[in-house]
């Protein structure tokens, strides 16, 4: 590949030639071969030693200054080597170098997704896909949408909720290089027996079909099931302290898990090293799930002044997932398939968390990045910055929120959330700076994760 974009440096060039014509990974939830025909990897026989990358402006650091005519260097193992000031001569590293020019880029770390849901997407064939797909086709199908996520700039993602075999599997393929995703943080699931996060919506028959082993009654069985996902794979425990607007179901909002149950659920994984993460919109059930001491509220949507104190006196984070939000607002006023207690409260809490957001956002409680994509289409992620934009936050502080706040909730930040010596190369570029334009997000030139090019949409093959 030769062109002033992305310059391959070699004294003998190197062909790269796939090592099998098809490559297998074995799905644990369903004991099939699933063939993963559209993320073949194709693996260079010898790999170049370095890549330069020469950056026009830089923000290496979310939330201070951007660079001017930076050098990023980066190691065969995927790792930021070197930052250095000015355009750095790729030839003065040897003859075994890649080169990408992104002069005419800003560049800064990939963005992290704290809220996602890569199984499915919302609409009106849901309940015929519920029925009719099998365990394989649903992980083909959240292969494919791990892949637009990841071509949209989101090089991590939190997945807050999906069938936990799969989603363990596409988290495991990924990291394997088995598949193109996002680096995944797959969470388990633990609910109270008819709140939201248990089955809804289908025939009684259907119900105990369909009822997860981590729904749970009373703080000793939500011990037994926290364990349990755990157990089975979970890097994070997802708890539902309140109704959610997409559960098919007219028990509101509120409150639905016990006090003693969020504190057993919330002691046990943090004793077994998780972090917890708490869906909630209603006050007093977000209250209660912090008095319990989750790490991350979800929504947010009623949060009042004690739950703001609780925030910041715990260090806890808000995702505040306003694409959900907008996009269940307009879906309620245009289509016909969502029940009306679904309606109902979609129309009701879809415009009240932006006002919420907004006030915690003011009061400066730690926010970090989440969409609740799977509600909204997968790739179009970068939707909720601009919503958090428009809800009054600084395009400084949403880049931030993206990357160095991500980061730290998953307790990732030694690796991720900066470009630093020793961190991940993972990397985006804009043709405009979003620090001036916030709308540049949707539309990312460049994807690098790990060190790996999975996007660049001005490099040619020769």
């Amino acid at each position: 590949m030769t062109n002033k974009n992305n310059i391959k440096l070699t004294a003998n060039t190197v062909k790269t030639a796939k090592s099998v014509s098809s490559i297998q990974a074995l799905f644990r939830t369903t004991g099939l071969a699933i063939a993963i025909a559209s993320s073949l990897v194709t693996t260079p026989l010898l790999a170049a030693s370095f890549t330069v990358i020469h950056a026009g402006e830089l923000l290496s650091i979310p939330g201070k200054k951007p660079l001017i005519e930076q050098t990023l260097v980066i190691d065969e193992g995927g790792k930021i080597s070197q930052v250095k000031s000015g355009y750095l001569d790729p030839k003065s590293f040897g003859t075994d170098v890649d080169y990408i020019d992104l002069k005419n880029r800003f560049v800064m770390p990939g963005l992290m997704d704290m809220h996602v849901h890569l199984q499915g997407e919302l609409g009106p064939k849901n309940d015929t896909e519920n029925l009719r797909m099998s365990d394989a086709d649903v992980a083909i199908r959240s292969a494919h949408f791990a892949k637009l996520t990841l071509l949209a700039g989101f090089t991590t993602v939190r997945d807050l909720g999906a069938k936990p075999e799969q989603i363990y599997a596409l988290r495991d393929g990924i990291a394997k290089g088995w598949v193109d995703g996002p680096r995944i943080i797959a969470s388990g699931g633990v609910s109270v027996t008819g709140g939201h996060g248990d089955v809804d919506g289908m025939s009684p028959d259907l119900l105990d079909k369909f009822t997860s082993k981590t729904i749970c009654d009373g703080p000793y069985d939500c011990r037994r099931a926290t364990r349990r996902a755990i157990k089975f794979g979970a890097d994070v425990i997802k708890i539902t302290s309140t109704g959610g607007v997409l559960s098919d179901t007219n028990t509101g909002t509120g409150q639905q898990m016990a006090d003693d149950e969020l504190k057993e659920i919330v002691d046990t994984a943090h004793g077994l090293g998780r972090k917890v993460a708490s869906h909630a919109h209603a006050t007093e059930g977000i209250n209660a799930a912090l008095r319990a001491g989750v790490d991350s509220i979800e929504h947010g949507s009623y949060a009042d002044k004690e739950s703001i104190k609780l925030l910041k006196k715990n260090g806890a984070y808000l995702v505040p997932t306003l694409l959900a939000g907008d996009t269940v607002v307009q879906m309620a006023k245009t289509s016909d398939f969502m029940s009306d207690a679904i309606k109902a409260k979609a129309r009701r809490v879809g415009v009240d968390m932006t006002d919420n957001f907004k006030a915690v956002y003011k009061a400066g409680v730690k926010i970090a990045y989440g969409t609740d994509s799977g509600v909204s289409q997968h790739g179009t992620n970068a939707r909720e910055a601009v919503l958090m934009h428009q809800a009054g936050m600084s395009n400084a502080d949403i880049l931030k929120s993206a990357t160095v706040n991500g980061a730290d909730l998953i307790g990732m930040s030694d690796k991720l959330g900066t470009l630093e010596v020793g961190k991940y190369a993972d990397i985006i570029a804009t043709e405009i700076s979003p620090l001036k334009e916030i709308e540049a997000l949707l539309d990312v030139d460049f994807v690098m994760k790990g060190g790996k090019v999975y996007k660049n949409k001005y490099a040619t093959s020769s």
